[in-house]
């Protein structure tokens, strides 16, 4: 195996990170010439369309089910803040969805944000660096994966317990139950072959989008009949503040509903080797995605804040059923349809964490390919020439979900607060970095955008608000709900963000450094590129048939 980067020869394997240079034109190449470009070869097969690549992020965010997961957190700052939180981080995420676009759609590969770290960074820092964003990317995934599925579990509960008059009581261990069955069986499902995976991207787009529309006109016409909607001033004018941080400071933190809802969007990327004409879906995937829940989700927290009975933001935020939304729907609807629409939710949250343990379960094969894993990275990367699907990998990545799902436990909300944390803080972190380097000087230099770019200047402006974003970000993602911080305050994503980034460096100093040399060229002389091409046009008429 060779230390390789971008190359302009289809059939020179390439020795250095020094042959980077983009000298064809992208455009014209198929997707399996690109891939050999790139320097891997063509081992997953390629089912996706471009609405499917759409499919794979909208899926992924979930809308509805993903906002039921968070909507306490956004209401604590009262209506007002809900509203418009949701709607100033969603602008924000859309710049870096466009600097995220220009890289994906420049280099599309599954290993993406370590590769581009790999390609944009200087020698010096470059492998160390890739290795670290390699390890916080899996981890925000993983976390990710956690966070939905334990809004899943929630969810079911909160269902259990209205259905039961609210004397169902919810413990952790119970949580943890339900959480630790969904991963187990969200693997066995990822492990199914990817032209199956593509046709469920179809249906779960299907199924969020009936959820979007149900829930905008079923719940206000079920709530005006008995009571009156919230005035304007109430929706887009009353703050409030359930923290003890400063009203300012705790609306930012009320980003946090937004930023982890419209997230893990690289999985777009990740997927990029299974994609039909990855170098154009790739941006109408990822811009597409987060322009769709940017315009429902801010019509759905409207719709929220429109019937939130008697203007009581507290007694919905302190709702016995365990959810906000839960608690919104049954006055709005009654206890059998709450039931329903709860369960109808739950179905939707399910299919955005299968969807996204397809994305987590490549990125962990794409960093295990290039020897990045510790110790198991040879196991995990094998894939089955027959189906070609990384069912290794996919079996890794939900056991490290079994483990982390474990702070779920931890008595009181600290430990669960900490999985949604956990995924924004260690995603941005993953997503600035390669932005931050094709800002700088050197990386500016080599970067040769794909058909989706914006021209030199504005691009760089939309890059330079991405590298300031992103930063900030991860700050707020860290801090505690209270000024007074203790055991059930305690924000634990600092500790575990702050430890995997520490130990990573520490342990690629001390061994991964002697097997991880940034990503590395499969490629050996022998590819046949014609039978692969014969493959992707049949999988073209397969899709479209």
């Amino acid at each position: 195996m060779k230390t390789f980067s971008p190359i302009h020869s289809l059939h020179h394997i390439p020795t250095s990170a020094s042959e980077v240079r983009f000298v064809y034109p992208q455009h014209n190449l198929g997707d399996v010439d690109l891939l050999h470009q790139i320097g891997y070869k063509q081992e997953l097969r390629r089912h996706y369309s471009t609405i499917q690549v759409f499919g794979i992020a909208f899926s992924i965010m979930g809308l509805l089910p993903s906002i039921t997961s968070v909507l306490t957190s956004g209401l604590v700052t009262g209506p007002a803040g809900l509203v418009w939180d949701w709607f100033i981080a969603s602008f924000f995420i859309f710049c870096v969805g466009l600097s995220m676009s220009f890289m994906g759609s420049a280099i599309p590969t599954s290993g993406g944000l370590y590769y581009y770290i790999n390609y944009y960074c200087p020698d010096r820092y470059r492998v160390a660096l890739s290795y670290l964003i390699g390890c916080s990317n899996s981890l925000g995934l993983t976390g990710a994966i956690c966070s939905i599925t334990y809004g899943f579990a929630v969810e079911v509960l909160s269902a259990v317990s209205i259905s039961k008059d609210n004397k169902f009581t919810q413990t952790n261990p119970k949580t943890y139950g339900v959480f630790a069955a969904a991963i187990v069986l969200n693997m066995v499902i990822a492990c199914l072959t990817t032209k199956h995976a593509a046709k469920f991207q179809t249906v779960s787009i299907c199924v969020n989008v009936f959820l979007v529309i149900l829930f905008i006109i079923a719940v206000p016409v079920g709530f005006s009949r008995h009571n009156s909607f919230n005035s304007r001033g109430y929706i887009f004018g009353k703050w409030e503040n359930e923290r003890d941080w400063p009203i300012g400071w705790s609306a930012i933190m009320s980003w946090n509903p937004a930023l982890w809802t419209i997230g893990s969007f690289d999985s777009v990327i990740h997927c990029s080797e299974e994609a039909l004409n990855a170098q154009r879906s790739i941006p109408v995937g990822i811009l597409g995605s987060i322009a769709a829940c940017w315009l429902l989700g801010w019509v759905i927290v409207i719709v929220c804040a429109a019937c939130i009975k008697d203007g009581d933001t507290a007694r919905i935020i302190a709702s016995e059923t365990g959810s906000s939304m839960a608690q919104i729907i049954y006055d709005a609807l009654g206890k059998k349809w709450a039931v329903a629409f709860m369960s109808l939710i739950c179905v939707g949250q399910y299919l955005s964490a299968i969807s996204l343990m397809i994305a987590l379960s490549r990125q962990v094969w794409s960093f295990a390919r290039d020897d990045g894993l510790p110790v198991v990275y040879k196991w995990v990367k094998y894939v089955d020439p027959k189906i070609r699907v990384p069912v290794r990998a996919t079996i890794f990545a939900g056991c490290c979900a079994l483990v982390m799902g474990c702070l779920c436990i931890i008595p009181g909300t600290a430990g669960a607060n900490a999985l949604f944390s956990l995924a924004i803080a260690s995603n941005t972190l993953a997503w600035g970095t390669p932005v931050l380097l094709i800002v700088l000087p050197y990386g500016r230099k080599k970067f040769i955008p794909g058909p989706f770019y914006f021209g030199k200047t504005l691009t760089f402006i939309i890059n330079i608000i991405t590298s300031l974003f992103i930063p900030f970000i991860i700050i707020m993602s860290m801090f505690p709900e209270s000024t007074i911080v203790d055991k059930d305050s305690m924000n634990y994503t600092c500790a575990i963000n702050g430890g995997v980034w520490m130990l990573s460096i520490i342990y690629y100093y001390t061994r991964a450094w002697k097997t991880y040399t940034g990503p590395k060229s499969n490629l050996d002389g022998t590819e046949s590129e014609e039978d692969d091409n014969v493959k992707n046009v049949d999988e073209v008429l397969e899709v479209k048939a």
